[in-house]
């Protein structure tokens, strides 16, 4: 996991572990989101895929199309496409989410949406597609 570089756009640490660059998945891909204290990762949305969380460490809140879900630790969740999210660590300690992102979608280019400003907007997003 340390090998591979965290994206910091969207919020917290993101790390594509698992996915087209990395193992050559072709159904969709997976890895890590670490939110210290106070981070959140930005709300945005899937238009063609479902998001599988579950998180190891920590208590987050998720919004999921406005609603607020409090989660900890051991508790998964599915985000179905097309559902707007945003995960925030409002505790006093770091949490640590596993994820996985499938099926695909056509491009990385369209494989969510953005719906808030950016913590990071010039840092480089999470790198999924496959290489060049």
């Amino acid at each position: 996991m340390k090998d591979v570089p965290p994206a910091l756009r969207q919020g917290g640490e993101v790390r594509v572990l698992l996915g087209p660059r990395t193992v050559a998945a072709t159904a969709g891909f997976g890895g890590t989101i670490s939110l210290a204290p106070g981070e959140h990762v930005s709300e945005l949305y899937h238009p063609y895929s479902d998001k599988y969380l579950y998180l190891v460490s920590g208590h987050v809140v998720i919004r999921v199309d406005g609603t607020e879900i409090d989660m900890g630790p051991d508790e998964a969740m599915m985000l179905r496409r097309g559902e707007r999210h945003r995960i925030e660590n409002r505790g006093e300690q770091s949490a640590f989410f596993v994820f996985h992102v499938s099926p695909l979608a056509p491009s990385p280019e369209v494989g969510h949406v953005e719906t808030e400003p950016l913590p990071r907007p010039d840092a480089p997003p999470p790198i999924v597609g496959a290489a060049g």
